[in-house]
């Protein structure tokens, strides 16, 4: 039985919309990323945001924010749970063909998240950023709108974040 009926109520239709937009946009842009779909990412992200007492009372770009950290720390824990099956941790059959591009995925996605760890304490603005591109797949606009900055601002912080990163990543 789907769960979408219980939980569009409490988040609000729009913003229920909203959400599982955003989780679409995610997988669609991650590949083999997961083996959860969309509604499993939406429910999984709503299960960790409604953990939050104040949730509520956020604000809406406040909301989408922490929605995308949530969506973050999925992607994350999905790919270092993958991660310790491919090494043994886990009884479970893997398709071996399928392994070197799941992998690839994986370190991909961790070795952005310890980037962003890092940039994060040097700049949390353009980290979020990045959290709000990168891993809940937002376009420009939609970053400028949940910011309240100009959609050129958000232009000029993605590419000083993908410098940044680009840095990270290389050393």
């Amino acid at each position: 039985m789907d769960d979408s009926a219980n939980l569009a109520p409490a988040l609000g239709a729009d913003l229920y919309r909203e959400l599982k937009q955003i989780a679409r946009q995610r997988i669609r842009r991650s590949g083999p990323l997961t083996l959860l779909d969309t509604t499993a990412l939406m429910h999984e992200s709503w299960f960790r945001l409604s953990r939050r007492a104040d949730w509520a009372a956020m604000g809406k770009p406040h909301f989408m924010a922490y929605a995308a950290t949530a969506m973050r720390s999925i992607v994350v824990d999905y790919a270092r749970a993958r991660q310790a099956v491919q090494r043994g941790g886990g009884a479970t059959h893997l398709d071996l063909d399928a392994l070197p591009t799941l992998a690839q995925r994986d370190d991909e996605y961790l070795a952005v998240h310890e980037a962003l760890s890092a940039l994060e304490c040097s700049d949390p603005g353009l980290a979020r950023l990045v959290e709000l591109r990168y891993f809940a797949g937002l376009e420009e606009t939609e970053c400028a709108e949940l910011l309240g900055v100009a959609r050129r601002t958000v232009q000029r912080d993605w590419q000083k974040a993908r410098a940044l990163l680009f840095t990270l990543l290389s050393s």
